[in-house]
């Protein structure tokens, strides 16, 4: 298995498997209540078989090449993730999203790691768009998608209920052609 270091502060990028599910269990148990105030990832992950199965979605996802699940460990403690909730390679687009616990938020790992996974989709597999989805409520997955360089496409109203409370989502993208101009400006400022 492999591992993809996000800095010096013992942050990892890594697949989070159907195997993994009791330390998903754990993850999810220990964050619920932080989780899904804003999303519902995990809710049906409520014993060990539930959150196997829930990983094993996001396995056959990424073994039929439309979607994925990354997870973020912090000094060998999973904390949160980063996932490919479209992948949509003929097309050229995807949508990506995240995850977090207290113990992972306010870190920068979420979007340490998008960058990755963003690097890969553009540059490895040819995506063209990039699509992040947030709750406007969801303040800090709004600084993501800042943080990212993403362009604020517009505001999908009341298009979703979560918790019972009808909620409106910001739509935002970057382009391929965007993201490696701001990359190259990026590296060529840090040196």
């Amino acid at each position: 298995m492999y591992a993809i270091s996000l800095g010096d502060d013992g942050a990892e990028l890594r697949p989070l498997e159907p195997w993994h599910a009791e330390e998903f269990l754990a993850h999810l148990d220990r964050g619920r209540e932080f989780i899904t105030r804003h999303i519902p990832f995990g809710v049906g992950a409520t014993d060990v078989d539930s959150a196997r199965a829930v990983l094993r979605t996001w396995a056959d996802k990424r073994a039929t090449d439309n979607g994925g699940l990354h997870g973020l460990w912090l000094d060998g403690k999973l904390v949160g993730g980063v996932l490919f909730r479209v992948f949509d390679a003929v097309n050229g687009t995807c949508e990506v999203g995240c995850w977090l616990e207290p113990a992972g938020s306010g870190r920068g790992l979420v979007t340490r790691a998008m960058r990755v996974l963003i690097d890969w989709a553009v540059d490895g597999r040819g995506i063209h768009r990039v699509e992040w989805r947030a709750s406007s409520a969801n303040e800090p997955s709004i600084k993501v998608a800042r943080r990212l360089g993403m362009s604020r496409d517009g505001v999908l109203r009341g298009n979703s209920v979560h918790r019972g409370v009808r909620q409106d989502t910001e739509v935002w993208s970057v382009l391929a052609p965007e993201w490696r101009a701001a990359r190259a400006r990026t590296t060529h400022n840090d040196h």
